[in-house]
């Protein structure tokens, strides 16, 4: 009975923010449910914050919103802790997908993706799906220890008649701060990476959206599109950018090659934003993706994201700037206890 009533007071504690207790065990990657991974390394603290969807059965917070995972050494991870939760009189209360913390003047930004499955919008000519209101908003918080605070409780970012997602932050050469992010396959068909202006405070959109560049541009993923009978569809999925060590801009994000999820790259011709865009061939097959790239206090490359796509759990990787394009070296088992990918070839989907 002693050690159940310590549990549920364990429980509690964690649900109200408390910082985990001394004797909490900690958790490796895979005991770790982490769809959509996003690692911020913080230097004054030499923490590593790992956001992702709140899990109640792990944090005893029942609300939507995003929970953090803390670490030392990207190998043991604290119990995670509820950093966002969405207002109850929000314009949506499902999803939660996809969360990114940025630091920007001085603030943390959160950029999260929620829908309202009842609120329909008007189906485009050529699509084969009822679509509703999706999209990503922004919340703010003096720490990347939350809590974050939602900037708009009326709509997301982009308005709401266009269904997005997977909003990111991204700013240009002349710090201007946009929101780039992942226009739906369902109400697109052919899904778009477009990018719209923030205000300075982030909240909202300022003027109109820009194209960046469409799923089938992409040469290897037009190559592996069958018509279903369920329609034809293009994804586009989570964007995040880095300007490799000459300069060059690059940009993660994800799609479906014959069904299975995938990690690619495109690079900017141009240097800026608007590209035009090249797309390189995949980084990481066998059902991974919505990767992002981090430093660590080290100085080391990585890339974290999920794998599989169901049940996903954390995979993390060495990574190479090779100036106008990036390699991995090696999946990092050590970290992320996924003996099974082990070589390379696997990890690339080059193996059968």
């Amino acid at each position: 009975m002693k050690k159940w009533i310590q549990l549920v007071f364990g429980i509690w504690l964690m649900g109200a923010g408390f910082v985990q207790a001394a004797d909490e065990p900690m958790l490796r990657m895979p005991d770790m449910p982490l769809h959509d991974p996003f690692i911020v390394a913080h230097e004054p603290t030499k923490t590593y914050y790992l956001y992702t969807r709140n899990v109640s059965r792990l944090t005893g917070v029942s609300d939507l919103g995003t929970m953090a995972y803390t670490s030392k050494d990207l190998k043991n991870w604290s119990q995670p802790k509820v950093v966002f939760t969405v207002l109850e009189d929000s314009f949506a209360q499902e999803g939660n997908w996809a969360p990114e913390v940025h630091e920007y003047q001085g603030k943390f930004y959160l950029f999260v993706t929620l829908h309202d499955s009842d609120a329909f919008l008007k189906r485009p000519p050529d699509a084969w799906r009822d679509t509703y209101v999706r999209g990503t908003i922004s919340a703010v918080s003096d720490s990347p220890d939350g809590p974050f605070e939602m900037l708009n409780k009326d709509g997301p970012v982009v308005p709401r008649e266009l269904m997005t997602l997977d909003g990111t932050l991204y700013i240009d050469q002349e710090n201007q701060p946009w929101m780039v992010y992942a226009h739906e396959w369902l109400q697109r068909i052919d899904g778009t990476i477009e990018a719209v202006k923030l205000s300075p405070d982030l909240a909202r959109a300022v003027g109109e959206p820009v194209h960046i560049f469409k799923a089938s541009d992409a040469p290897w993923l037009n190559q592996s599109i069958e018509v279903s009978d369920a329609g034809l569809s293009y994804v586009t999925d989570g964007p995040q950018f880095y300007r490799s060590k000459t300069d060059v801009l690059l940009m993660l994000w994800s799609s479906y090659e014959s069904g299975s999820y995938v990690q690619t790259i495109a690079r900017s011709e141009s240097g800026t934003l608007l590209g035009p865009w090249v797309q390189l061939d995949p980084l990481v097959k066998r059902d991974s993706g919505h990767g992002m790239l981090f430093h660590t206090f080290d100085g080391d490359f990585m890339m974290v994201l999920h794998r599989p796509f169901r049940n996903a759990r954390g995979k993390l990787f060495d990574m190479a700037d090779g100036g106008d394009h990036l390699e991995i070296l090696r999946q990092r088992t050590d970290l992320d206890g996924d003996p099974e990918y082990d070589d390379l070839q696997t990890v690339l989907g080059l193996s059968e």
